[in-house]
């Protein structure tokens, strides 16, 4: 019997594989250990950012790097064909501690593995990548988005990633409350960083009741030093069983598993951590405790939809303009749900299995 969570299972087997390529890239000089997963170019050429983490040792690092790029370049599929852009899914991941192993030589090496694919995979900026190392990984790659504005790019795009969590979040208080605003509301976020920041600077605009926590602890100050209203709680664990009418998961995937479902105060999940379902069937677990969830790849679509911009020379207004069209995406995405009698995740995935199925078609 195939072990149900190897990579080869996922790729060829499961339901969640269909991808198209995973190139395995190893450059011993540098050290440089990736993945680059392509799920879909149905629709285009796949974009997607790399990921640079470190991968616990005891679940066998390499295979939980491989299983962590196909599920986030499938999720990248969803959230690009929702978006309305004309690209499919990718993502890679860099194996190794970012702070211990990133160098400039091992990122040279890495762009010249994104360039062999030929502009198939378009790779931008995620956990652990920076603008500046999308510089220096463009001097090997024309396929590189999310650069600087001295080398031609956008610059940092969790600006535009939090400004469309809170366009998904406004469109699940009006789903919820009948008015699009979190004026008056408790919104809980769980990690502070790159997007968490500025999506705490949009609620606070909004008139929200904003509670925070990380596992940085630099973070959670950055933030109660510039906005002394927020308030802070040791951890996530603390957080999701906080007075709350939002919590908004903005770290790393898996968020809303078995223990945490079953505590949540919150009756709306809205945030821009990836993958934040931890297997399939917790989305009915939500639904069926009356907490609405809005998809987390229809929401953070802002980031992406800046960087695929940068790809016809970005301008700003135009990309915030699309991105505020998540705020619309997202309530369609509520009204399908209700029509059909299905969770809003389901929802969500059958359109943009539409639209990919189309683009094929055309």
């Amino acid at each position: 019997m195939p072990n149900p969570l190897s990579p080869l299972t996922t790729l060829f087997r499961s339901d969640l594989g269909g991808h198209e390529q995973v190139l395995l890239c190893q450059d011993r000089q540098s050290g440089l250990k990736a993945v680059i997963a392509i799920h879909s170019t149905a629709l285009g050429p796949a974009l997607g950012g790399t990921r640079f983490h470190a991968y616990a040792a005891e679940e066998h690092p390499e295979e939980a790097a491989v299983l962590d790029a196909l599920n986030l370049a499938r999720g990248m599929s969803y959230k690009n064909a929702l978006a309305g852009l004309d690209h499919g899914g990718g993502k890679a991941v860099i194996l190794g501690d970012p702070e211990e192993v990133k160098t400039e030589e091992l990122l040279l090496a890495y762009g010249r593995f994104v360039a062999s694919l030929g502009g198939r995979y378009v790779t931008a900026c995620d956990v652990g990548t920076y603008v500046a190392d999308m510089d220096v990984i463009a001097r090997e790659c024309p396929w590189t988005t999310g650069r600087s504005p001295d080398c031609g790019g956008a610059g940092d795009s969790s600006v535009l990633t939090a400004f469309g969590v809170f366009q998904g979040m406004r469109a699940s208080a009006q789903a919820s409350w009948g008015a699009p605003t979190l004026r008056g509301r408790r919104v809980g976020i769980a990690g502070v960083g790159k997007v968490g920041h500025h999506l705490v600077e949009h609620l606070l605009e909004d008139g929200a009741e904003v509670v925070v926590t990380d596992v940085r602890g630099e973070s959670v100050d950055r933030v109660l030093a510039r906005h002394p209203r927020v308030q802070a709680v040791r951890d996530t664990e603390a957080l999701i069983r906080a007075d709350l009418d939002v919590y908004a998961p903005c770290a790393l995937g898996g968020a809303l598993d078995d223990a945490t479902v079953p505590v949540l105060t919150a009756k709306v999940v809205c945030g821009a951590a990836n993958n934040q379902l931890a297997h399939p069937g917790v989305e009915k677990d939500l639904d069926g405790r009356g907490i609405l969830y809005a998809p987390d790849y229809v929401v953070n679509a802002g980031g992406v939809i800046q960087v695929a911009d940068e790809l016809h020379g970005f301008d700003f207004d135009r990309a915030k303009a699309k991105a505020a069209k998540i705020f619309d995406t997202t309530l369609a995405i509520f009204d399908r749900a209700r029509t059909d009698g299905i969770p809003p995740a389901a929802a969500a995935d059958r359109l943009a299995e539409q639209r990919m199925a189309e683009g094929r078609n055309a």
